[in-house]
């Protein structure tokens, strides 16, 4: 939120957005959702200044408040800014630094806000996908970690956690005041730092598509060999298997502890879970001396049901799952049809 007052020539910028690396234990309360945000000020030139440097544009939107509601809303952001209430437990959907500024200006208002209609059949996963295009990687690690509760439709105050959707909100919002009379929430709009964007640095060159296909074919290729020789590798338990297991961790760990929202029903823990972890120095021991092992028998079932009702699970997964499932069954698969030709020759 900028002020301005040109009669004693401020021009501050109230930001809901600050936070510090070096807050103790920043990464971990950042998996756990326990992450706190802050209101800081910044001189405007300052604030132009580091959005032009990292190649952002601004876009300015001038809000239609009456004298009143302008000293009101000055009022609210400076009892803000006191110590013991600048910080707060941000949250990433529903309590954030777009969402904080917004419901400061609502505060302020003789009257009631009154928006659009949300865009049909948007969710949370839906936008963040819209601001992640390109950008396949993140896409996929975001999906790994949201839950069900991200692809549910959302209606318009959940859809401006997004500052896009804020401003697209905001420029067709109105005030209805006390009266029954009608204001437009913004007057104008200005493109205040007009910057062409800096291109993106090169990531990975390969998708993960298409890094997952190439190594579920890697992996159909070792299990025929592995049929064809009649032994087990058991390095590529070692590999897939913990693999599987240490992805596993981190989404239990966000599944059962972390406060983040939507992460808590994940179907993926189906999948990736600790069990083949803790479960591996078994599943190796077995491997080597050759003996049957049921848990390759349960995992089959598990995996042909997962991908059989991927379809009917609520929750949208990244397909870049497939391939990835696929691969653990054939691993399994393989263990099965070796261990038993070697018990029967």
């Amino acid at each position: 939120l900028r002020y301005q007052n040109f009669s004693d020539q401020t021009d501050l910028v109230f930001n809901y957005g600050m936070f510090s690396f070096n807050t103790p234990h920043f990464v971990f309360r950042f998996v756990k959702g326990e992450t706190d945000y802050q209101l800081g000020i910044t001189p405007y030139p300052y604030f132009e200044s580091e959005y032009a440097l990292r190649g952002s544009s601004v876009y300015e939107q001038e809000l239609n408040l009456t004298p009143a509601e302008k000293w009101k809303l000055l009022s609210l952001l400076e009892e803000n800014y006191r110590p013991e209430n600048r910080v707060y437990r941000y949250n990433y959907f529903y309590d954030n630094c777009t969402t904080r500024a917004r419901d400061q200006i609502e505060r302020s208002i003789d009257g009631t806000v009154v928006y659009p209609e949300g865009k049909e059949g948007k969710t949370f996963r839906s936008i963040v996908h819209e601001f992640t295009a390109g950008s396949s990687w993140d896409e996929l690690g975001i999906d790994l970690c949201l839950g069900a509760e991200a692809d549910k439709p959302i209606d318009s105050r959940l859809q401006m956690f997004a500052p896009f959707y804020m401003r697209d909100f905001a420029a067709q919002a109105y005030i209805l005041q006390p009266d029954g009379s009608r204001r437009p929430l913004v007057v104008k709009e200005t493109k205040i730092v007009d910057v062409v964007p800096e291109e993106a640095a090169p990531s990975f060159p390969l998708s993960p598509m298409l890094c997952a296909s190439c190594f579920l074919a890697l992996l159909v290729l070792v299990a025929w060999w592995q049929w064809r020789i009649g032994r087990i590798w058991w390095g590529w338990d070692l590999l897939l298997f913990g693999l599987q297991g240490l992805a596993g961790c981190i989404i239990t760990f966000l599944f059962f502890f972390s406060v983040h929202p939507t992460v808590g029903s994940n179907y993926l823990l189906i999948l990736f879970n600790p069990i083949p972890l803790i479960y591996l120095p078994v599943m190796v021991y077995k491997t080597i001396k050759g003996r049957k092992d049921l848990y390759h028998w349960a995992n089959i079932l598990v995996l042909t049901l997962f991908i059989a009702f991927w379809s009917v699970i609520p929750q949208k997964i990244n397909l870049v799952v497939l391939p990835l499932a696929l691969s653990l069954l054939i691993r399994s698969l393989t263990h099965i049809i070796c261990i038993y030709r070697k018990q029967h020759k």
